[in-house]
């Protein structure tokens, strides 16, 4: 398998996991609410950096969310390494969640 043949595989692989984790108070993945804004992969050395942001900085699952996001990619077994790094940068925004999301959310 190529580099980049990997490291997509990789990508989605950590994207099957995020799909995975939901918003405690919300019916929808964190992938789906946008909450992930990059994902950096290096197949090569299994490294897997995620930065993502919250709906709110004072959200409860502040310390939490992020954990159970490094905790849940380490578990790939081609993963050596994990970096989650938590933002406010842009702050979030639920205009950029897609239809079918604001719909599950009542949001329309």
């Amino acid at each position: 398998m190529k580099k980049k043949e990997k490291e997509e595989a990789l990508r989605a692989a950590v994207v099957g996991v995020l799909k995975e984790i939901y918003d405690p108070e919300l019916p929808v993945d964190i992938y789906a609410l946008k909450l992930i804004y990059a994902i950096d992969v290096d197949a090569k050395k299994g490294k897997v950096k995620v930065t993502m942001t919250l709906t709110t900085p004072a959200c409860p699952v502040a310390d939490s969310l992020p954990a159970e996001v490094k905790y849940k990619i380490a578990q790939l077994p081609e993963v050596k390494e994990v970096e989650v790094e938590l933002t406010f940068d842009p702050p979030y925004d639920i205009n950029r969640l897609d239809e079918e999301t604001k719909l599950t959310l009542g949001i329309w």
